[in-house]
C-alpha cells in the first residue's frame, strides 16, 4: 500500500485498533472482537507471542489495513512487511527503521512525545508520528505542539486514549486516535469477554465519526 493510500484511508478512518497482550491465541479472538466492532485499521505489537503468524492471517482479509507496532529494528520490519504489514509503528524514532520503512514502501509512525522529537521525526521522513507515552494535559498538549507545526500529521497511540477525550484530541488537530488498553480491556481478555471488546469497538469507531473534521 502506497503512502499516500494509507494517509487518506486514515484521515478517513480515523481511529486504529492496537493490541497489546500475552496470548497469540487471546489476541486473534480479541481483534476479531474489534473487526467486527467496525475496525478497519488494525496493529499488532511484537511483542505479543506469534504476533507475526497474526499480521499474515489478519493480513488476508481483504477490508482490513494491518500494521505491526513495537518495531525496533530493521530486522523486525523487514519480516513484518513481509507477512503483509502495510505500516509500522515504533514507540521511538529509530533513524534506520525510518530508513528501512521508506526502502520498503510502507508508512512509518515513529514513537515521539516532545516538540523536538516530533519536527525530528518528520525531518527524518516519517509522514505520522506517534505521541506516546501519555502526555501531561492531554489534548492541551497535542494542540500546543500543532500551533507552531500545523504540517504535522499526529497520533495519539497511549493507554490513556478513550471514549471521554478522543474527541478533544481530534479538535486539537489528531490526525487519528489509536484505541489500546481502553478498547482491549485487559480484564476482558482474561476472561474471554470478546463481546465486551466488540461493543466498545463499535462504539467507539462511530463516536470518532461522529466529528465533522
Amino acid at each position: 500500500m502506497k503512502q499516500d493510500e494509507f494517509l487518506d484511508a486514515l484521515w478517513q478512518e480515523r481511529c486504529t485498533a492496537v493490541l497489546r497482550t500475552n496470548s497469540q491465541e487471546a489476541a486473534a479472538r480479541a481483534m476479531e472482537a474489534a473487526v467486527l466492532g467496525g475496525f478497519r485499521i488494525i496493529e499488532f505489537t511484537l511483542t505479543i507471542p506469534g504476533a507475526m503468524d497474526l499480521i499474515k492471517d489478519f493480513s488476508w482479509h481483504s477490508d482490513l489495513i494491518v500494521g505491526a507496532g513495537s518495531v525496533l529494528s530493521t530486522e523486525s520490519a523487514r519480516e513484518a512487511v513481509a507477512r503483509g504489514a502495510k505500516f509500522l509503528v515504533s514507540p521511538v524514532a529509530d533513524a534506520d527503521v525510518i530508513a528501512e520503512a521508506r526502502r520498503l514502501e510502507v508508512t512509518m509512525i515513529p514513537g515521539v512525545f516532545t516538540p523536538t522529537e516530533l519536527l525530528q521525526a518528520y525531518r527524518l521522513g516519517a509522514p505520522l508520528q506517534k505521541l506516546f507515552p501519555e502526555p501531561p494535559g492531554g489534548p492541551k498538549y497535542l494542540r500546543a505542539c500543532m500551533g507552531p507545526m500545523p504540517f504535522l500529521r499526529i497520533i495519539p497511540s497511549h493507554g490513556g486514549v478513550d471514549a471521554g477525550n478522543a474527541i478533544a484530541y481530534m479538535e486539537a488537530g489528531a490526525y487519528a486516535v489509536a484505541f489500546v488498553t481502553h478498547l482491549f480491556d485487559p480484564q476482558d481478555i482474561a476472561q474471554e469477554k470478546f463481546k465486551n471488546i466488540e461493543e466498545r469497538a463499535r462504539i467507539l469507531r462511530q463516536l470518532v465519526h461522529s466529528f465533522h473534521r
